[in-house]
């Protein structure tokens, strides 16, 4: 039987314009996320979340993101469920300003 990690996985506060590796699972480990991407401020911030098909962001492509320029209303969150990320593979984000916190969680499995 697998071992698993059920729970929060990942977590950080995005600086501003910069894409960000969020989480990428071990190797010969896969997971099944959900990813809260949340604005803690009193204005709109457009947001991206990425799925690529490398370990780190370094390697995303423009197919590679599932949100672009997605704006999440103050004070408000941006959810994403039962998101399959392969090892090898890895979750980004960014935003446009300062004020954004993203939590990735689910279960981690052994392959």
């Amino acid at each position: 039987m697998a071992a698993k990690i059920n729970g929060r996985l990942a977590a950080a506060d995005l600086a501003a314009t910069t894409l960000t590796t969020i989480y990428s699972p071990p190797v010969g480990r896969k997971a099944t996320v959900s990813i809260n991407v949340c604005n803690r401020t009193a204005a709109p911030i457009s947001v991206r979340v990425a799925h690529c098909a490398t370990p780190t962001v370094a390697g995303v492509t423009i197919a590679d993101y599932q949100e672009y320029d997605t704006v999440v209303l103050a004070n408000n969150v941006l959810l994403i469920t039962g998101e399959p990320v392969a090892s090898g593979n890895c979750i980004g984000a960014y935003a446009a300003a300062v004020g954004v916190s993203v939590v990735l969680y689910g279960i981690e499995e052994d392959i």
